[in-house]
């Protein structure tokens, strides 16, 4: 038994509140038409792919825009080799799994699945994946040709804002 109705008030706000939030406008980290780039490697040092002890996570310290895409290095160094000739550095096949881009998809690589085939950094999904490719080299050669028709398939990001 009620000794006092209760104050329908609190109700009421909280209705309210929940209302405005529902219609406003979403909120924007940057300013609209504002570019953005990825990290690449999820951090990691693409230089060091191919040094003694393997992949090491790079800083914001060191970073470099290059493809649309934010490269981090764990040193000046590697930083300035990556400047040279960031070709010779950047993961072949986009960065995705050598053995989904011979089947014909664009499979998301784990950056600590690697291997160094040919002077060339390619990025695999699982250690299955990669054996197979540590055991027949030859293809590398087969995902580098099969690479160009699925880059259609790529969803990237506009340079210049839509008008």
């Amino acid at each position: 038994m009620w000794l006092t109705r209760p104050d329908p008030a609190p109700r009421a706000l909280v209705l309210c509140a929940a209302l405005t939030l529902a219609m406003a406008p979403p909120a924007r980290a940057e300013p609209a038409g504002a570019g953005f780039a990825l990290l690449t490697l999820n951090g990691f040092d693409p230089v060091s792919y191919f040094l003694e002890g393997g992949p090491t996570a790079g800083t914001g310290r060191f970073e470099v825009s290059w493809g649309g895409r934010v490269w981090r290095f764990a040193n000046g160094a590697n930083r300035a080799a990556f400047r040279d000739d960031p070709a010779a550095y950047a993961p072949r096949l986009g960065g995705y799994d050598a053995a989904g881009i011979l089947e014909g998809r664009l499979v998301d690589a784990d950056p600590l699945i690697f291997a160094v085939l040919g002077g060339r950094l390619y990025l695999f999904r699982d250690a299955v994946r990669r054996a197979r490719f540590l055991a027949d080299p030859g293809l590398a050669g087969q995902a580098e040709a099969a690479w160009p028709g699925l880059q259609g398939l790529l969803d990237v990001p506009p340079t210049t804002p839509p008008r």
